[in-house]
């Protein structure tokens, strides 16, 4: 599930089967009357770099306009998600520390868990401090596709199962 506004920011991202977590989370972010939604065209900005992303193209995303709700808290630690090199991981303390508030990565953990706007804004390249793979809104197995698929340095990737765009989202606009 896709959601832009009229001004063609991403506002959420989240996977087909995981729709009621992405109107709980916008009903959180913008109040129950907040966001009106309405079926895309399937096309887009956002729609044909999440298909390059999916296809190799490992940059694709870095350009996309985002726009979340959420408290400043939270919008700084989307932020800093960006900011992750794509093919790296980091601990939540680690990002804690990246946003000058290194005793909050129990915090940092909680917004990197309400991000609305996956995979563009990366939190699946959070992990433990021992470098587990913790937590992930899609799933262990889509967390180590992804990481895998962005050529991070993650243990046993062989049982991540092949995850294609097209059959795994959709565009709602």
């Amino acid at each position: 599930m896709l959601l832009q506004d009229d001004d063609g920011h991403l506002r959420a991202l989240d996977w087909q089967e995981y729709e009621e977590r992405m109107r709980r989370l916008l009903r959180l972010h913008y109040g129950a009357d907040g966001v009106e939604l309405r079926p895309g065209d399937g096309g887009g900005a956002a729609v044909e770099s999440l298909r390059r992303y999916f296809a190799g193209d490992l940059g694709a995303l870095a350009a996309l306009r985002v726009a979340t709700g959420g408290t400043p808290f939270q919008r700084r630690v989307w932020h800093a998600l960006r900011e992750i090199p794509v093919g790296t991981t980091i601990s939540y303390a680690d990002l804690a520390r990246r946003i000058g508030k290194p005793a909050a990565f129990r915090a940092v953990g909680l917004a990197n868990g309400a991000n609305p706007v996956g995979i563009v804004v990366p939190c699946h390249r959070v992990i433990g401090s021992n470098a587990s793979l913790t937590g992930y809104g899609g799933g262990i197995e889509r967390k180590r596709w992804l990481l895998a698929h962005e050529g991070a340095d993650v243990a046993r990737t062989e049982g991540a199962r092949r995850v294609s765009f097209p059959e795994q989202l959709q565009l709602v606009r």
